[in-house]
């Protein structure tokens, strides 16, 4: 932005010097021409009526100081010819006396009694220069003719000492703008990036440093103030949100306990047609006690900060099914592992085992008994994927996509889900620069699709950054029976 800023600044300002130094600098070439073909005009007058007299007095030998004196004092070349167009002296010692000039066009005009002025090339020297040729007359009688011309090399180098003039002080104002500019926009950008990095603090959960509200025009003054006092309200309010959640969560665990000891002890008492209705009230304390524990999972993870770390996911892979196998076995189904080597991955510490472990909870509730559960890895051009695969009767796409929302669960499900499990297997995905999606496997059933980062792409930022949300992650996602 300081860049732009400054860029803005220097084309305003170099505009501007060009609109005048170009204008100035061509009037000033124009000035210098007009002013220098006067002066060859009028001195050319005033010389050739010097140069009249003594012609005629018959004091030809006066003309050769006369010429070179006014020559060597102003850089010029006179030629003086007389009446017949012979040359009585030339200032610059390259026409022989007695040379007839008198085919030379503006020599012959001035023999005329017209004078000529112009720019021309020097017959002797091949040079450009500005001339005036006017003749020496008293009246009507012509007794003479004389030609002063100035080499254009003095006018151009006046010309090109003005752009040159030009060119320095465009340049130095150049310089001492460069410093203003950069000065202002230094002061305008500082409580910009100042503010730029406290909303990434407080996207990152916790705002450390606030911009200071004494930096920078009065406008982004204001601004720091107003972000600051929005985000100490929020974050005032996200603590409190959470607070209660954990508080709430936490003092219920108690009553819920006592709760359920107390139904189990109504069982000797209770007519024994009445106790699958107290099984059933005992097994509703249990899973809420469950969704209880979930909310304050929820709460704990919403208000970490963790930084993800390197894991060994096909380690973690491993081990998972390890020790999920011999469970499985007891419902009579199977877990087996498949893909290819997927190495390090970006996690918090310890979501790998979380996410694994309530995704296979999830698949071994709805796999009927002879089935598998899979647990594949794949390297991908964006990541890594992990599939977590099940053989059970799947999910509809509308299902798939509300799989995701705190609570829910399908209205045909049967088992003692709370609908927090996948919830929490977002929000640990997340946290770690993934995402979750939920696919229909092929040939039926439900592969849970999780989107790591490779531990090698440390530096960049996840592929998928941007696309977080509720509406970039509920696309595919998992909907059905909520485990």
């Amino acid at each position: 932005m300081t860049r732009r800023l400054l860029a803005g600044f220097l084309g305003l300002v170099l505009l501007v010097l060009l609109g005048l130094e170009i204008p100035f600098g061509l009037l000033y070439a124009r000035a210098e021409t007009s002013r220098l073909s006067n002066s060859v005009e009028r001195d050319a007058g005033m010389l050739a009526e010097l140069a009249e007299e003594r012609i005629e007095e018959n004091n030809t030998d006066e003309l050769p100081e006369l010429a070179t004196g006014y020559a060597s004092g102003t850089g010029a070349r006179i030629v003086i010819v007389d009446r017949t167009g012979a040359v009585l002296t030339d200032s610059a010692s390259l026409t022989p006396v007695g040379t007839d000039l008198s085919a030379q066009p503006d020599i012959a005009t001035a023999l005329r009694n017209r004078p000529t002025v112009g720019t021309a090339r020097d017959p002797d020297s091949g040079a450009e220069i500005r001339y005036a040729t006017v003749p020496g007359s008293s009246g009507s009688t012509i007794r003479g003719a004389l030609r002063l011309s100035y080499p254009t090399d003095v006018l151009n180098g006046r010309v090109h000492d003005i752009w040159l003039t030009l060119a320095l002080t465009g340049l130095g104002v150049l310089a001492v703008v460069t410093l203003i500019a950069l000065a202002l926009a230094r002061w305008i950008v500082r409580p910009v990036h100042a503010l730029e990095r406290a909303t990434t603090q407080l996207a990152d959960g916790t705002l450390t440093h606030p911009p200071a509200t004494d930096l920078g025009p009065p406008e982004l003054r204001r601004l720091a103030a107003s972000f600051t006092h929005t985000a100490d309200r929020l974050q005032h309010l996200l603590t409190a949100q959470r607070a209660f959640a954990a508080e709430a969560s936490h003092q219920l665990k108690t009553p819920l306990t006592a709760l359920r000891i107390r139904l189990e002890n109504f069982e000797p008492h209770l007519d024994p047609a009445v106790h699958d209705s107290l099984e059933e009230a005992i097994g509703e304390t249990e899973r809420l006690g469950r969704m209880i524990q979930g909310l304050l999972s929820l709460a704990r993870l919403e208000a970490a900060a963790t930084t993800p770390e390197a894991a060994d996911l096909d380690a973690v892979v491993a081990e998972r099914a390890a020790m999920w196998a011999p469970f499985a076995a007891e419902h009579h189904v199977g877990v087996s592992t498949a893909g290819h080597r997927a190495g390090h991955v970006w996690a918090i510490p310890g979501a790998l085992e979380q996410i694994i472990d309530n995704l296979l909870a999830n698949a071994l509730r709805v796999s009927p008994p002879g089935t598998t559960i899979t647990l594949a890895t794949r390297p991908v051009p964006r990541g890594v994927e992990l599939h977590v695969i099940d053989q059970g009767p799947g999910m509809t796409e509308t299902e798939r996509r509300r799989a995701f929302d705190r609570f829910w669960r399908a209205s045909d499900s049967h088992h003692d889900g709370t609908g927090l499990g996948l919830p929490i297997v977002e929000q640990l995905t997340r946290a770690g620069g993934g995402r979750i999606t939920l696919e229909a496997a092929p040939g039926g059933g439900l592969d849970a699709v999780v989107l790591l980062r490779p531990a090698r792409t440390a530096a960049v930022g996840p592929p998928w950054a941007g696309a977080s949300g509720a509406g970039a992650e509920s696309r595919g996602s998992r909907s059905g029976a909520r485990r």
